[in-house]
């Protein structure tokens, strides 16, 4: 059948139910609790389809939202138990009743024998030939236009009032304010969690090809330095009773030997800080202060486990500081912190050296920027205190999860 009058007369057929004007106030008022009760669109649509059915007495409540693409609806609440249906039944648009309504933005009412309606699409998991009469009305809204399609049926015949239409457009368009807010919000987590997951993916790359090339130099360049180390010491000891010429080119060559060996040690450590494996993230910010022999650098490190690419991207910039602070500062001492506040990392470096215009730090030669975007690759942010001969404070904070 189709929509035809709204709906034709009803002197002896029971309507909604809410022909008292206080029970849709409450009802209303009931939907509008249930909309600024959180972000999500699946326990929104639920509440919803529930207090649908038992302030009108009908028999079940579907609920079906415009999906992201904007071609199909997907049932997003049911009443039970059509609730397991929940993201299992989509419909394009056009499709059956719903996709009809979506399709035309205008309600559809069917008293009885559905199957005749050319509108109809029977959906076996959501038995609609147990229910005899159906309303099905857009969710709509100004900002956002068609959201979804709410829909009621009863297994009894059952004539729908104009009044009863215009309450569900009402509902319809409380609904579909804050289901849009709830769409809008999972489409942003959803960036948010790709683009996680793509900072993961970039810096795992890169670690792995860290690994690569230190895993190349120790066991190529720097197994070949350490087998021609040996070779010239027998050669030097060979070579005793030569002239001091020989012995001079023999020092010399171990001399380059050995600083090429260094070279290639330090190397490894920069391409990839293997102290993280074996200590963590605070047992390695302990070793690197301890590498620091020109600087006295005092250590308040907390024992967490953090994200492998976090604790890289702290560690990287620890390593940037301290460099920065032997290499511009003159301080005579440092403290590096690291603790967790709150759901935050934070990484702490201060010293006591020259200082200098934090406002001109991206063009100072610290290397501010570079570590201001290892930290937002990770989405923290860094934060620079100094000023000329008040020392130096650098605060690096990262939103984490500890392991």
């Amino acid at each position: 059948m189709s929509e035809g009058p709204l709906l034709g007369p009803t002197e002896a057929l029971p309507s909604l139910g809410l022909t008292d004007p206080r029970r849709a106030n409450a009802l209303l008022l009931a939907i509008i609790e249930a909309t600024s009760g959180g972000p999500g669109v699946e326990p929104l649509a639920a509440a919803v389809a529930r207090l649908i059915t038992e302030a009108t007495s009908t028999d079940v409540c579907f609920v079906h939202v415009l999906d992201d693409t904007e071609r199909s609806l997907s049932l997003a609440g049911a009443t039970p138990p059509f609730d397991r249906q929940v993201g299992r039944i989509r419909l394009p648009l056009g499709s059956g009743v719903t996709g009809w309504v979506a399709s035309h933005h205008e309600p559809a009412v069917i008293v009885e024998h559905k199957e005749e309606d050319p509108r109809y699409l029977p959906i076996p998991a959501l038995r609609g030939t147990e229910f005899i009469s159906m309303a099905s009305v857009p969710m709509a809204t100004g900002p956002a236009g068609l959201v979804g399609v709410l829909n009621v049926h009863t297994v009894t015949r059952r004539q729908f009032t104009d009044r009863d239409i215009q309450l569900l457009l009402v509902i319809g368009r409380l609904v579909a304010g804050a289901l849009h807010s709830a769409r809008m919000h999972r489409r942003l987590a959803a960036r948010e969690r790709a683009h996680e997951r793509f900072t993961e993916q970039v810096i795992a790359a890169q670690e792995i090809e860290r690994r690569r090339l230190a895993a190349d130099i120790h066991d190529g360049i720097s197994q070949r330095l350490v087998t021609l180390s040996y070779h010239l010491d027998a050669a030097g000891h060979a070579l005793r009773a030569t002239p001091d010429v020989a012995a001079d080119q023999l020092g010399r060559a171990r001399e380059l030997v050995d600083l090429t060996l260094d070279e290639a040690r330090a190397a490894i450590g920069g391409l990839r800080p293997p102290v993280l494996d074996d200590l963590g993230l605070a047992g390695g910010l302990a070793s690197l202060a301890r590498s620091v022999p020109e600087v006295k650098v005092t250590t308040e490190l907390a024992d967490d486990r953090l994200p492998e690419h976090v604790e890289i991207a702290l560690y990287r910039i620890a390593q940037e500081c301290l460099q920065n602070v032997i290499k511009h500062a003159h301080a005579s001492t440092a403290l590096l912190r690291f603790e967790l506040v709150g759901s935050a990392a934070r990484l702490e470096v201060t010293d006591d050296g020259d200082g200098f215009d934090a406002t001109t730090a991206a063009e100072s030669g610290y290397g501010m920027r570079s570590m201001a975007e290892r930290v937002e690759l990770v989405g923290g942010s860094l934060r620079i205190s100094s000023r000329p001969g008040s020392g130096t404070t650098v605060t690096a904070s990262v939103p984490v999860s500890v392991r």
